[in-house]
């Protein structure tokens, strides 16, 4: 599995505040596949992918990606790590409002040794006309493809998606959909995108439900929907 998750832990507070709110999460996601980690707001979903990305430590447990075991790195370990094998998008962007779109996505550029073409990967994404505009300028759906293509542009192994299109519309969230579909087939990247979006795990390779800090369901989707043709997004 390209990432194994074993016994995961995490709880928040001390004393008698203290909450789990991961209890006990054991899963695998193979490489090059798009995952749905779905379930209701509070499950603990958004907890158990910021684990997986290095911003979240859990209390105890094992996460590794690709072979490499990040539970228990230095500080210094974990930013090498996010530097050179993931890239992050957010429901809420994250750009550098007073950086242009090409600026936002050359800051992750220079990141690597091996970044993808960045021209190449705005004409894919649909922002290239927009390069020279500053993020207050274009749509929330040109923003957060400028966030897809920042993350990209590293040419990370993991994308990690925490709610997506949770702040987009339905036609602008089927087109941020379907260019993840796109991302997964051109680069074979492994994509993982929190969702309490009943249509979107319809789409990916395997999903994972998550209620209470626990695994409530996990499978395999023998047939994938486009994410065309989902309805009620």
């Amino acid at each position: 599995m390209f990432v194994q998750v074993t016994d995961l832990v995490k709880s928040y507070g001390e004393g008698d505040s203290r909450t789990q709110v991961l209890r006990g999460i054991s899963t695998g996601i193979r490489e090059g596949t798009m995952c749905a980690i779905k379930g209701p707001s509070g499950s603990g979903k958004s907890t158990f992918l910021n684990c997986i990305g290095g911003l979240e430590t859990p209390d105890s447990g094992s996460i590794v990606i690709d072979g490499q075991e990040i539970v228990g790195l230095s500080p210094a370990a974990l930013s090498e790590y996010r530097r050179d094998k993931l890239g992050f998008v957010f429901q809420f962007y994250n750009l550098v409002t007073d950086l242009t779109i090409r600026e936002n996505i050359e800051v992750c550029r220079f990141l690597t040794p091996r970044p993808l073409d960045m021209e190449a990967l705005m004409k894919t994404l649909g922002i290239y006309e927009h390069r020279d505009k500053f993020p207050s300028q274009l749509s929330g759906g040109q923003q957060q493809r400028t966030a897809i293509a920042r993350a990209l542009v590293k040419n990370p192994a993991l994308l990690l998606c925490d709610e997506p299109t949770g702040a987009l519309d339905s036609q602008t969230s089927r087109g941020i959909l379907t260019l993840l579909e796109e991302v997964n087939r051109l680069y074979g990247t492994t994509i993982l995108i929190v969702t309490h979006n009943n249509a979107i795990p319809q789409m990916t390779h395997r999903v994972i439900e998550i209620r209470d800090g626990q695994i409530s369901r996990e499978y395999d989707n023998d047939v994938l929907i486009p994410a065309a043709q989902l309805q009620d997004l």
